[in-house]
């Protein structure tokens, strides 16, 4: 398990193209990874999760993990900022060794870019139970917070501490910067095989904070596999850091 950290350079076109479009970005960062035969399934079976971070200092920051390393030469020419080597840009470290470590009663530090949502039009009827239904964004703060509650209970962990903020994109202080999102949406075009370009729209919510691992097998596994829907498009990817003293 391999989590990546690259710089995005904000005045490059191939930059600004994928950060205004999910299906253009999902599509970027699977190509730093090897073809497999079932290309439906590629992003699950390569463990492949990330999230986009910005702000105005460090500027746009992609977050990749996966069980294997990232091959960095499928990037266009500028795709990433210019850093000297300080700090490296890109760079990769191992995650393996850090999670066996995990232990119930572990307290990190946490944040994880989401996308609360419920299932409704559940029905049970001569045709038999449609349990999936349709998702629906969860909008009202205390629905959202219930739901990181109940992911935590599913998943291992339980909060000790939490704050969320609708998912922005900081402008980066250069004239050609922009921010190609609504506050809190993350948006893009799917090709459908039989309707044609389908339009894609996720509500994004932040989560930060302070948590308590309680069964480490299972937290382990939500640090692997995600968390929530919509992690082609960049949610469900659980970051976690010793907290500060």
């Amino acid at each position: 398990m391999y989590l990546s950290r690259l710089i995005l350079d904000p005045r490059s076109r191939d930059v600004q193209r994928d950060l205004a479009d999910c299906q253009r970005l999902h599509r970027r960062v699977m190509s730093l990874f090897p073809d497999l035969p079932d290309k439906g399934k590629a992003r699950a079976q390569l463990g492949v999760l990330y999230r986009l971070d910005a702000n105005a200092l460090s500027g746009y920051t992609l977050l990749v993990q996966a069980l294997v390393s990232p091959a960095w030469s499928s990037l266009p020419n500028a795709y990433l900022l210019e850093t000297g080597g300080d700090p490296p840009n890109p760079e990769s470290k191992p995650l393996a060794h850090l999670y066996e470590r995990l232990r119930p009663g572990t307290v990190l530090a946490f944040r994880l870019r989401a996308n609360p949502t419920k299932k409704i039009d559940s029905w049970q009827g001569r045709e038999g139970y449609r349990p999936n239904g349709r998702r629906v964004d969860l909008r009202r703060e205390e629905d959202q917070i219930a739901w990181i509650v109940r992911k935590g209970e599913q998943h291992g962990f339980r909060l000790l501490e939490v704050k969320l903020r609708p998912d922005t994109i900081a402008l980066v202080p250069t004239p050609r910067s922009l921010d190609p999102r609504p506050g809190g949406r993350v948006t893009g075009w799917r090709e459908g095989r039989e309707t044609g370009p389908q339009r894609l729209t996720f509500a994004a919510v932040v989560y930060e904070g302070l948590l308590q691992v309680t069964e480490a097998a299972r937290f382990r596994e939500a640090l692997r596999s995600g968390i929530g829907p919509a992690k082609a498009y960049g949610f469900g990817l659980l970051s976690v850091m010793r907290p500060p003293e």
